[in-house]
């Protein structure tokens, strides 16, 4: 089994720190969930098009979202969650 390394870019965690309370709480609790099974059907954990095509997206909320890569290197698995926001910081 590979190890699980996650990262979290000076952007994702400059929008983190920015973004409520409830949903930093709300983040925290979908981060347990993604560290136990990535493809929990409750995250939605899909990949995406266009400029964001290299990254997967997870739902923390109905709006909020977090972007992350992978990388799988020989005995981990290393995920960077790069961008975090609403779906229309992200995506407008």
């Amino acid at each position: 089994m590979n190890k699980l390394k996650l990262n979290f870019s000076k952007k994702f965690r400059k929008s983190y720190q920015k973004s409520p309370t409830k949903i930093k709480k709300q983040f925290q609790k979908r981060l347990k969930i993604f560290v136990k099974n990535p493809l929990n059907p409750s995250l939605k954990n899909h990949r995406l098009t266009g400029k964001y095509k290299v990254y997967r997206s997870i739902n923390i909320t109905g709006d909020w979202r977090a972007l992350f890569s992978t990388q799988n290197l020989k005995k981990s698995l290393i995920i960077e969650f790069k961008f975090f926001g609403t779906h229309s910081q992200l995506y407008g």
